[in-house]
């Protein structure tokens, strides 16, 4: 009965889920609402930012290496490999998104994404998580850059929870 029990615990660590809201507002006065789900079973993190117009949503495939980001104010959904050279593992996120932010803390990694004219044809190649968030949506794959700077005002940022910067420029973004 005691190995039973140890092994739901046990289970139940391994199969965990974190679920994280955070309310910032603005220097504008507007409110921003984050929200991070990690599923630790499926190695997957879900970042959701709430801003109206300016929201997105993401899903982080830890196991294919893979992100995606749904932009609501570009109508488009954007895919690309993972900088784990970068991006924060799942412990880290979740530790990161349950900490005030700092306001002495440096400013976060960035990270600068080219996207291209081609559509994706069939985003169900990504796996369900990424398919879930970008089905019926034009989706176009990215490629990592090092400078954002010839793109002027086409391009896109979303923070995740300002521990990491992303910048998403050109290809059918740039309107």
């Amino acid at each position: 009965m005691k190995a039973l029990i140890l092994l739901a615990a046990v289970l139940g660590v391994v199969f965990a889920t974190d679920n994280i809201n955070i309310n910032n507002q603005g220097n504008d006065g507007g409110n921003v609402h984050q929200t991070v789900n990690i599923d630790n079973h499926d190695n997957v993190a879900n970042v959701n930012q709430y801003n109206g117009w300016n929201s997105w949503n993401s899903i982080w495939d830890y196991g294919r290496g893979l992100y995606a980001v749904r932009l609501m104010s570009r109508r488009a959904c954007v895919v690309s490999r993972m900088n784990r050279n970068v991006v924060p593992s799942l412990v880290e996120l979740s530790k990161a998104s349950q900490e005030k932010q700092n306001p002495n803390a440096p400013p976060p990694r960035t990270l600068t994404y080219t996207v291209s004219q081609t559509k994706v044809k069939n985003v169900a190649q990504f796996g369900n998580h990424i398919e879930a968030l970008c089905k019926g949506v034009p989706t176009f794959y990215a490629q990592e850059t090092q400078d954002a700077s010839f793109y002027g005002t086409g391009c896109t940022t979303s923070g995740i929870i300002n521990i990491l910067g992303i910048t998403i420029c050109g290809g059918p973004l740039n309107c």
